[in-house]
């Protein structure tokens, strides 16, 4: 990619006049064509709408149009965001053909700021699962180690963005599909505070929990793309104001001395008595020396309702997916079955959404739809959202006594392909330190700590108080300028 590894690098080139915005596009989708059988990352690219694009940006650069520092920078979105004029499929046989006719708000934003949309990367059908092995267009491949998954359900968006073919991406987080594949390929990802945002265009899993967020190799990529992203927008009901970080917040991250920028800083690190991997807990162990050594407080905290949240989540999403995806009928919205062998409008519905859903989305619809039945409502739905309202309240109250909570991003690090879908619980239970985030609404932001002892990488995560983005993305830039990431080539290779 131009032997440019950071995308503000790329765009103060291109401003320059050092690259074409056309010579960028170009490299990206010479890099796509190479990787494509190796990682499967795309499901959708257009060469010819690229370089539309590309020569577009480059006019309005040259007439001196006022556009943002990302400007002619490629960028991957998540193929379950709109993009009008350009397949969007979820991943989904039942959306196979399906060209919306509008882009997404953020789709809009980045347009508007100058970036070249390279295509449209590929994801855990419906955005359901852990390991974008679900897919109807077949499964990712991690860029390390291509025998292993690169996680889920963005893991088109970061298999493509560890790979070099862009280096930066959009992904949508429902219970971690950001933060999980950015710390099984050695990214940095942001889940935004919800609402900060708009989700306008987002096609929904589970409307609460979903939200649209950044996907780059440092957190100062993360930060620019972000403030392209955020901000209000009339056409989405969730959508907050522009609201500045609240006071308790303080910009502590901003203001520490020289050699000590995190100073005043207090984090409480994850008392979790639940095992994970060696790799693990060493990059946690590393994680509290590099955050001491740039001058933040770091001591112990206890989290109680980890075992509960994982349940309560998939009860929650699964009974709104089951709510969001009842559209896709195959009359309305979605894949059409051949009615020439059909008995009534019973069995068009039945062979429409078998047909056109995959094995985990039809789970989880049922999964839902039980929840949300009568008889059944009470005992189950309701319970979950209790225990939300518990885990709301606890982190909180964690909150007041410490300004970010250092955790693990995972308990592992990528699997091998195959060994999650042997056994759905499993992969399941691998949220367990991101489904809180995304219950509570708080912004989490995962980045790179090292690899295990296979080369893979390892993610630790830091998430803040509501409105605190910035705060976490400063606090990542401050350890990623002490602690330089390592990125994995498009070779293969591993480089600094």
């Amino acid at each position: 990619m131009l032997d440019f590894n950071q995308a503000a690098a790329l765009g103060q080139a291109i401003a320059a006049r050092q690259v074409s915005v056309r010579e960028a596009a170009e490299q990206s989708l010479k890099a796509v064509a190479c990787q494509k059988t190796k990682l499967n990352a795309w499901i959708t690219v257009d060469p010819d709408q690229v370089l539309r694009q590309a020569d577009d940006v480059q006019r309005r650069i040259d007439q001196g149009e006022a556009v943002s520092p990302l400007a002619g920078v490629p960028v991957a979105v998540k193929d379950n965001i709109s993009t009008r004029g350009l397949r969007t499929t979820c991943g989904s046989r039942m959306l196979a053909d399906y060209t919306p006719p509008y882009d997404a708000t953020v789709v809009a934003r980045l347009s508007r700021a100058g970036l070249v949309i390279l295509g449209k990367t590929n994801m855990d059908e419906f955005a359901m699962g852990s390991t974008t092995e679900t897919s109807w267009f077949g499964p990712t491949m991690n860029p390390w180690r291509p025998g292993h998954v690169p996680g889920g359900s963005s893991g088109g968006s970061a298999a493509a963005t560890a790979s070099g073919q862009v280096l930066l991406a959009l992904g949508s987080d429902t219970g971690g599909s950001i933060r999980q594949p950015c710390a099984w390929c050695g990214l940095t990802g942001l889940k935004p505070t919800y609402g900060t945002v708009s989700r306008y265009g987002l096609i929904a899993y589970a409307s609460s929990l979903d939200q649209i967020g950044p996907m780059a190799l440092t957190a100062g990529d993360c930060r620019i793309l972000y403030e392209i992203l955020a901000g209000p927008d009339s056409r989405d009901s969730t959508s907050s104001p522009d609201s500045p970080l609240p006071a308790d917040c303080k910009l502590k991250a901003w203001t520490g001395g020289a050699g000590r920028p995190l100073a005043g800083l207090t984090v409480g690190c994850l008392d979790d008595a639940a095992p994970v991997q060696p790799a693990i807990s060493a990059a946690r162990a590393a994680a509290v020396r590099q955050l001491e050594a740039l001058g933040a407080s770091v001591e112990p905290l206890a989290m109680p309702l980890l075992d509960e949240a994982v349940p309560a989540y998939y009860l929650i999403a699964t009974a709104e997916a089951s709510s969001n995806l009842a559209r896709f009928d195959g009359i309305r919205y979605g894949y059409r079955p051949d009615d020439a062998d059909v008995a009534d409008i019973g069995d068009y519905y039945a062979r429409g959404r078998s047909e056109g859903f995959g094995r985990e989305v039809r789970r989880r619809i049922l999964l839902g739809t039980f929840a949300l039945s009568a008889g059944f409502y009470d005992a189950w739905y309701l319970q979950a959202l209790k225990v939300r309202r518990l885990v709301c309240d606890r982190y909180a109250e964690a909150l007041r006594r410490v300004d970010l909570i250092l955790s693990p991003v995972s308990a592992t690090t990528a699997p091998p392909l195959g060994a999650s879908l042997a056994d759905p619980l499993a992969m399941y239970q691998s949220d367990r330190y991101t489904v809180a985030a995304n219950l509570t609404g708080l912004p989490a932001l995962a980045l790179p700590f090292g690899q295990d002892s296979q080369g893979l990488p390892v993610g630790m995560q830091l998430t803040g108080p509501s409105f605190s983005d910035r705060l976490l993305l400063a606090a990542g830039e401050h350890i990623q300028s002490a602690q330089p990431v390592t990125h994995c080539a498009v070779d293969g290779e591993v480089s600094a």
